[in-house]
């Protein structure tokens, strides 16, 4: 039997932060695959990426990436209505403002989100 162990990448710091930005490069995700859940302060995004830590440069993999503690997000050039958009990650990076970090979403044709969080916690794991 084949073992089949899902990968999961936990970033706690921007170390973590950049490992998860690389792997999910030019990941695709549809505007009705990402979701808020504000009541528990957690952010998510299912995305299709390229395994690249595998030097499978052809696999593809759907993952879900994980942010919590997640107080505010905003979005910016995104239309939230079209739920077949598919938008193109090609980054995320963060800025520390006073007591509370920016954990930036960037996205092809100049979109991205903005998550307001109180620590970075992000998790990507893979699903199948």
């Amino acid at each position: 039997m084949e073992k089949k162990y899902l990968a999961q990448i936990i970033a706690t710091d921007n170390e973590g932060l950049q490992m998860i930005s690389a792997c999910s490069t030019g990941a695709k995700v549809k505007v009705s695959d990402i979701k808020y859940l504000g009541s528990n302060k957690v952010f998510l995004l299912s995305i299709e990426r390229t395994k690249i830590e595998e030097d499978k440069k052809d696999k593809k993999i759907n993952s879900i990436c994980r942010f919590d503690f997640v107080d505010k997000v905003k979005s910016k050039n995104i239309d939230q209505k079209n739920d077949k958009l598919i938008l193109e990650l090609l980054a995320i990076d963060y800025m520390k403002n006073k007591d509370e970090y920016e954990i930036n979403l960037i996205f092809k044709d100049n979109a991205h989100i903005t998550l307001t969080t109180e620590t970075i916690e992000v998790r990507l794991e893979d699903q199948n």
